[in-house]
């Protein structure tokens, strides 16, 4: 029985899993974008002023003054117009507007450039054998990001001026969940399972993968919840916190791990101490067993992402610098799956 590709009147391929491999490091650069324009999003509080999901027709922003002005009419019924902006302008809701559409536009975008070029090399028979269900995986985190999002806006435009934290969380550690499913597809794509032999990887350190992997991802859903909480307001000092190593009230409670600011900041600021001198240490193991390049991202990006976090501190939270601590995060995740690539695979 012919198969579509053999069908269809496309010339004789083989795989390409460069090319394959090419595309998912676009899409991942892609999601980084994402990731980016969702930090500004939130610190400028834009979350909110697209109050319906329309996946085709919400593609076009509003053209006309009519349009503008029914768009404005949906966000003034919402919490955080009543709440929080009440008698805002139309043209600073046109400010906030931007970079919601441009969230949203950007996940069409990402959409798009998987589902086309996989539809593409599915047809003609490039991808690799072994590579289908991984990639149609992807694309269903994708679709599932998309819901998510939604989700999450939905859950702040009643009786409140922001998303809810955990469903932040979950929006934010998906995509990068993506990120690294891509990064590390194609690092597998590139062949580099297949250089060194058994022998040669044995040397490589691989028992630091899953619990360094496991203390980031703890770090970046607390960070979550202290964006989502505006945490990072709690205390500007450090390294202590109201004049204190561990502030009082800290830790009170289970509930307050995930709902108190104060706390909340409490516990991201004290993961970093534990995420920085693991990844240092794993810097040097990596090093010492000759991961090279991959050894100083991860262990430069640690350093920079700790400076970047003291400093929104020091700086109540500015937008510039907010931004790039979210950025940092997801460069260090893409250092972290560069570098456990190696250890597990080989040197792609």
């Amino acid at each position: 029985m012919a198969t579509l590709a053999t069908a269809l009147p496309f010339p004789s391929v083989r795989a390409q899993p460069r090319a394959i491999a090419l595309w998912l490091l676009a899409v991942a650069a892609l999601v980084f974008v994402m990731v980016v324009v969702g930090g500004i999003t939130r610190l400028t509080e834009s979350g909110l002023s697209i109050t319906r999901w329309d996946v085709v027709s919400g593609t076009l922003p509003p053209l006309t003054d009519a349009e503008w002005q029914a768009a404005f009419a949906l966000y003034q019924q919402s919490s955080q117009y009543q709440l929080m902006n009440q008698g805002m302008s139309l043209a600073a809701f046109k400010g906030i507007f931007f970079w919601e559409y441009v969230h949203r536009l950007l996940g069409r975008l990402i959409g798009l450039a998987f589902a086309l070029p996989l539809a593409w090399f599915w047809i003609t028979g490039r991808i690799p054998a072994g590579y289908r269900l991984r990639l149609l995986a992807l694309f269903a985190l994708g679709g599932l990001q998309g819901a998510i999002g939604w989700w999450m806006v939905a859950s702040g435009l009643v009786d409140r001026t922001e998303v809810a934290p955990e469903r932040l969380a979950v929006h934010l550690s998906n995509a990068l969940i993506i990120m690294a499913g891509c990064i590390w597809t194609a690092l597998d794509l590139r062949a580099g399972d297949a250089v060194g032999g058994d022998a040669a990887r044995t040397e490589r350190p691989r028992g630091w993968m899953w619990p360094f992997a496991i203390l980031l991802s703890v770090q970046i859903v607390w960070g979550a919840f202290t964006a989502g909480l505006r945490a990072g307001h709690a205390s500007d000092t450090w390294p202590l916190m109201f004049g204190q190593w561990v502030p009082t009230g800290a830790l009170a409670g289970v509930a307050g791990l995930v709902s108190d600011p104060v706390t909340v900041q409490f516990v991201h600021r004290s993961l970093a101490y534990a995420v920085a001198a693991a990844a240092l240490l794993v810097a040097w193991r990596l090093w010492q067993a000759g991961a090279g390049n991959r050894a100083l991202a991860l262990g430069g990006l640690v350093l920079l992402q700790f400076a970047l976090g003291v400093a929104v501190i020091f700086n109540h939270v500015p937008i510039p610098l907010g931004v790039a601590h979210q950025a940092g995060a997801a460069l260090l995740v893409a250092a972290t799956t560069w570098a456990a690539h190696w250890s597990l695979k080989g040197r792609a």
